[in-house]
């Protein structure tokens, strides 16, 4: 029997299965609550559906299509997908629909009760019919009285990752950039501050291989980086391997999504998330629980005085420096990184990574006068600060000796003995910084940052 085109009387007569009915038979139609999907290849998308019949732990829908733009994108985890004439297969132990461009079609509608029964995104051969409605609002009112656990209950916050380790993530897509031709990166934000990780380069390399301040080739524009939050870290998120394939570039920013199944690595000391192809991740709604709670967290911890520091730093930072401005409150690299004026004076407490030049020796110019430059880290961003002079004779108290400026310069970087091959975890320190400009062009790239106001306690 040949395949009715739209519109044929087989198309307008067919009945809707439950998926416990569908997985025995062939050729037939179901719809389904969409939980999830996976990245996607250019002409090949996976999603997990559930419904009444069979709610946990459903059952894969892998989809094939022209190019990328004609395969199902699901706004949110709980929207409705209708499909029809998809053909039940079985791998293993595992049964599965097939979509197949030629013949199948599908139709998304949004998961909410109340929401219109206008699908978002059909494909070419979807034929709309007045009784799919009846179905689409029965699955809408199930969805949400579903007792289920929630698509993010088993996710983790960033303050929580770890190196090496396959994790749940749930968190928002605040930017994506494509950083080099075909592969993007996404920059996600949950309110939270990832870990410290230790640092592994040597000083030595300082002058020739000095550590980044990001990921990316060239840092963020200011338009961009001044609409990230200024409490949190920004998570770098790419793939292990061709991530155009995996639709990075068409994930949208301003949503809430989980991804499952990401990998976390360090490069530089910096954090990553690492797509692979059997990640998946899917849309969270606004009112998600997870996603309400994390807004309300990073709502009540910007309101708070001395929240701005690291969260790892608590109770308090180290007592390796003094300020001159106890009672000024702290805040994060990125405040000082988007503040508007310039010349500007800020508290924060940071780590600080690397000094150039590496050895105290070569601190201080020929004419006896300091000039060095530190790379600091909070949470929130990486900076170079420079100490100069007056401000330097400050910091390291004076003009001690180089045994003197060494054991300094240890405890700072938290280098643990003399001479030891060990990676270097640095303690929180509290500093006091400046903007200036450089030159009188006065724009963001000119403008540089000095340590003062700061001393190092032996």
């Amino acid at each position: 029997m040949p395949i009715p085109e739209r519109g044929d009387a087989y198309d307008d007569d067919y009945k809707f299965l439950r998926i416990v009915d569908a997985m025995a038979s062939i050729n037939q139609k179901l719809t389904s609550s969409v939980l999830s999907s996976r990245p996607v290849y250019p002409s090949k998308a996976k999603a997990l559906i559930v419904d009444e019949s069979h709610p946990s732990p459903g059952i894969s829908v892998n989809v094939f299509a022209e190019n990328f733009e004609k395969l199902p994108h699901v706004e949110s985890a709980g929207d409705i997908v209708q499909l029809s004439r998809v053909v039940m297969k079985i791998h293993g132990s595992e049964v599965y629909a097939l979509f197949n461009k030629k013949y199948s079609s599908f139709a998304l509608y949004e998961g909410r009760d109340g929401s219109k029964f206008v699908p978002y995104q059909v494909s070419s051969k979807f034929h709309a019919r007045e009784q799919d409605k009846a179905f689409i609002a029965g699955l809408r009112k199930w969805t949400i009285s579903r007792q289920a656990e929630t698509a993010s209950s088993d996710s983790l916050s960033l303050k929580e990752i770890k190196y090496g380790h396959r994790l749940n993530l749930t968190c928002k897509v605040l930017h994506s950039c494509e950083v080099k031709e075909g592969e993007w990166m996404l920059f996600v934000w949950d309110g939270t501050d990832a870990p410290p990780l230790n640092v592994h380069t040597k000083l030595e390399e300082e002058a020739e291989n000095p550590l980044p301040l990001q990921l990316e080739a060239s840092p963020l524009s200011r338009d961009v980086l001044c609409t990230f939050p200024t409490v949190g870290t920004v998570l770098r998120m790419t793939a292990e391997r061709g991530n155009q394939k995996l639709g990075l570039h068409l994930v949208k920013a301003g949503r809430w999504v989980q991804f499952r199944n990401i990998n976390f690595k360090a490069h530089a000391g910096l954090w990553c998330g690492i797509l692979q192809p059997f990640s998946k991740f899917s849309y969270l709604p606004n009112k998600d629980t997870f996603v309400l709670e994390c807004q309300r967290a990073y709502d009540e911890r910007v309101k708070r005085k001395w929240d701005r520091i690291p969260l790892s730093s608590f109770p308090w930072p180290t007592h390796i420096t003094d300020t001159d401005y106890e009672e000024v409150p702290f805040v994060t690299l990125r405040d000082i990184l988007c503040y508007p004026e310039v010349t500007a004076k800020f508290r924060c407490v940071v780590r600080v990574l690397a000094t150039f030049p590496g050895h105290p020796s070569n601190f201080r110019a020929p004419c006896g006068t300091y000039r060095l430059r530190l790379t600091l880290e909070d949470p929130t961003a990486r900076l170079h600060a420079f100490l100069y002079a007056d401000d330097a004779v400050k910091f390291f108290g004076g003009y001690p000796s180089i045994d003197t400026m060494i054991k300094l310069q240890n405890a700072l970087l938290g280098v643990e003995e003399k001479g030891a091959e060990k990676p270097r975890n640095p303690p929180w320190i509290q500093c006091c910084l400046k903007s200036y400009y450089v030159d009188k062009t006065n724009i963001w790239g000119s403008r540089k940052y000095r340590i003062f106001g700061t001393q190092l306690i032996d």
